[in-house]
């Protein structure tokens, strides 16, 4: 592998990050937060800056909240593309809108850089694993030099399309993640309310077509009334309000969406932004009156 840098190591990029490391990446790290760059550096990782890592890594990951940050450290003051070298790649794992990574994709260029835009799905337990599944957008030529450091930090990778296409695949991603939690959560605030077991419900269903891994991943989760994030409702009202972003660019109306995203946005008043997103379960319980917990009886 060739040098390369990690910017951005919170609950995604720090066990990405540290993935790399264990396979012999000579890795090069950057945060603002200085405790997260001394436990790579305790891992061997060597500590740099956007701009440092611009000059000395040959490939470049992006691991950030949003897409505005992603630009300033690539293209603000002492960033990544006021030292890096033509034929580098870049490549954004940040979930941003498509015209932010188009963006990025054209400003590179202009330097001789590569740009993929290549969000992932997992969460922080299959960023731990190393079994994310990319969804990338950019050149092909590009996406082949970048395969062995999917194969590291992944199990899946697709080159959907031209720049921007894996934001699209990650829009789409979202909502079919976030309606689905959602949907959970209300169905067993439902049952719960109506006198059955959750945890009891969860066993009879989950084999059926209502299974699926969000079922498997959350209702542990809500029964247990677990709210530790893998994922934020933070960063995925993030992600809607990008969905609603790019779906009035382009006249596709989304509402249930837009449903899910006043939903995210009475947490947030509340005061659950930095709950699990198993969290919305708390949204359908103070409508009706109900917590969803169980002691999990017999498997």
């Amino acid at each position: 592998m060739k040098k390369t840098g990690f910017i951005g190591l919170g609950i995604m990029g720090r066990p990405m990050a540290e993935n790399l490391l264990k396979a012999g990446c000579e890795l090069y790290v950057y945060d603002v937060s200085p405790a997260a760059v001394e436990r790579l550096t305790a891992l061997g990782a060597k500590a740099s800056d956007p701009a440092g890592i611009g000059r000395s890594c040959d490939v470049i990951f992006l691991s950030l909240p949003n897409g505005s940050i992603s630009q300033s450290v690539l293209f603000g003051e002492n960033g990544v593309a006021g030292t890096v070298c033509p034929g580098a790649i870049v490549c954004d794992t940040s979930s941003v809108t498509p015209s932010e990574a188009q963006t990025c994709h054209e400003k590179l260029l202009e330097h001789g850089v590569w740009f993929v835009d290549s969000p992932v799905s997992g969460g922080e337990p299959g960023a731990i694993a190393g079994t994310l599944a990319f969804m990338a957008g950019g050149e092909p030529e590009a996406f082949e030099q970048l395969r062995e450091y999917f194969d590291i930090m992944g199990s899946s990778a697709v080159l959907i399309g031209g720049s921007g296409m894996g934001c699209v695949t990650k829009l789409a991603n979202q909502v079919i993640v976030n309606l689905t939690i959602a949907a959970v959560s209300e169905a067993f605030v439902l049952s719960t309310k109506a006198g059955a077991d959750p945890w009891k419900v969860y066993k009879a269903i989950r084999g059926g077509l209502a299974g699926s891994a969000v079922l498997d991943a959350k209702i542990p989760m809500i029964v247990e009334r677990n709210f530790t994030p893998g994922g934020k409702i933070s960063i995925n009202h993030k992600d809607i309000k990008n969905v609603l972003a790019t779906a009035h660019e382009i006249d596709v109306p989304v509402p249930l969406s837009a449903q899910l995203f006043e939903i995210q946005q009475a947490l947030k008043a509340h005061g659950h932004m930095d709950d699990d997103h198993c969290g919305y379960v708390q949204y359908f319980e103070a409508l009706a009156g109900v917590t969803v917990k169980s002691d999990k009886p017999e498997e």
